[in-house]
């Protein structure tokens, strides 16, 4: 922990260090730099302090988040300036090394000054990240986009060819400051007039509590004609918090899962219930969170008892790497999954239908949008809400609205 804690420092260190020379170059007025000093040094105080008062039995908190909002706003930009700085000093070590060694020109000063474009390219980049996350934690955050995506199957009963899902995700109430906006959300929903409404969990942080002043805001969900169904995801088994008691952590279990009948859906368990229309039927299987770096409590084979291999099957399972390590290649046929998880880490780069980016891709192999297997499809929900980082860049909050077709995908 200590050794973890050094390093931290001096990394902050060296991108301060390395910060300040870049101001120092471009701007000449001393009162601005001093005042410079004095904010970077507050800012550090104010971080580290609340870094130490972090309490794993509280969890997330207003505050917490704020923080970790601050260190980005104020250490992304600047490691873009400490690689432009760093850069110079090995082009500067480097020049002068061939100049007095190879040259031997001894009258030429060892390292050379530093250049002021070199400074000015690096504080114009670090705006970029520094606008941007402002913009991640003013408006990014509840900036709701919905997405739709059709999907074909041959297989596809005739009663549901055209049927809707709408498919949200990772609601993190906890973290939630702004009403408006969240009943706005639910307009934009309830506008999609789907035939299904499905949620991958993720209903809090950690705490059922937290999802007490968001029950009537998410009783406005309209129940669309066939219902509305959800799962648990890895935040609602309170597992990233520390309890006085295994009895109290069980409490709060029992009162998180009782959340979702609170707002009007029914929580599938590791079980399956028949979606009927007119004389088909598909099967919409619910599993407990199964996660490759969390504790796995989803079952997919009890979960699917008595559905056939030749049923039509939509599967709700909260993290992706369950798709990829168990359900792609199941026997039991799971032509469709849904899940949620990722949330595309809040942070990246998306034009649609052209390009996308995000750290999250270096973890899972599906964590945004659709993909797909011999036929088999998992969409990854980009989450609704947001959790650590206040804030999104990039990677909007989603409402996905899924339409079912009969027939072949077009390439």
């Amino acid at each position: 922990m200590l050794t973890r804690f050094l390093l931290l420092i001096g990394l902050l260190l060296f991108v301060e260090i390395y910060s300040y020379q870049a101001f120092r170059t471009v701007i000449k007025t001393k009162w601005i730099l001093q005042a410079y000093l004095v904010i970077s040094a507050l800012i550090v105080v104010y971080v580290t302090y609340y870094i130490f008062q972090f309490d794993r039995k509280v969890g997330q908190t207003p505050q917490s988040l704020f923080t970790l909002g601050l260190l980005l706003v104020v250490l992304l930009p600047k490691l873009v300036i400490t690689i432009f700085m760093f850069g110079e000093d090995v082009y500067r070590l480097f020049s002068g090394s061939i100049n007095y060694f190879i040259k031997n020109d001894n009258r030429t000063t060892f390292l050379a000054s530093r250049r002021k474009f070199v400074s000015q390219i690096g504080l114009g980049l670090a705006a970029v990240p520094f606008l941007s996350l402002i913009y991640g934690v003013t408006i990014g955050k509840y900036n709701f986009k919905v997405i739709k995506q059709n999907i074909f199957f041959p297989d596809l009963p005739d009663a549901f060819d055209g049927f809707t899902i709408t498919h949200i995700s990772d609601i993190h109430s906890g973290s939630f400051d702004d009403s408006e906006k969240i009943n706005y959300a639910m307009d934009l929903i309830n506008e999609q007039k789907s035939d299904i409404l499905l949620f991958t969990g993720d209903i809090v942080n950690a705490k059922a509590d937290e999802m007490h002043p968001w029950i009537e805001t998410f009783n406005r969900l309209e129940k669309p004609a066939f219902g509305k169904f959800s799962v648990l995801g890895n935040h609602d088994y309170g597992a990233y918090l520390d309890w006085d008691s295994e009895a109290e952590k069980a409490e709060n279990f029992v009162a998180i899962k009782d959340l979702h009948r609170q707002i009007d859906f029914k929580l599938l368990l590791n079980e399956n219930i028949k979606i009927k229309k007119d004389n088909d039927e598909i099967a919409l299987i619910g599993v407990e969170n199964w996660g490759k770096h969390f504790g796995s409590f989803g079952d997919i084979d009890k979960a699917s008892e008595g559905v056939s291999n030749s049923d039509f099957k939509v599967l709700m399972s909260h993290d992706p790497s369950h798709w990829e390590e168990i359900v792609k290649n199941h026997e039991k046929n799971i032509q469709l999954t849904l899940s949620g998880h990722t949330h595309g880490m809040q942070f990246g780069i998306e034009i649609p239908g052209w390009f996308k980016w995000s750290l999250a891709q270096y973890m899972y192999k599906q964590w945004a949008g659709l993909y797909e297997n011999v036929g088999r499809y998992i969409y990854v929900n980009r989450g609704f809400g947001f959790h650590a980082y206040p804030g999104r860049v990039g990677i909007m909050p989603e409402i996905t609205v899924i339409r079912l077709k009969k027939g072949q995908n077009v390439a």
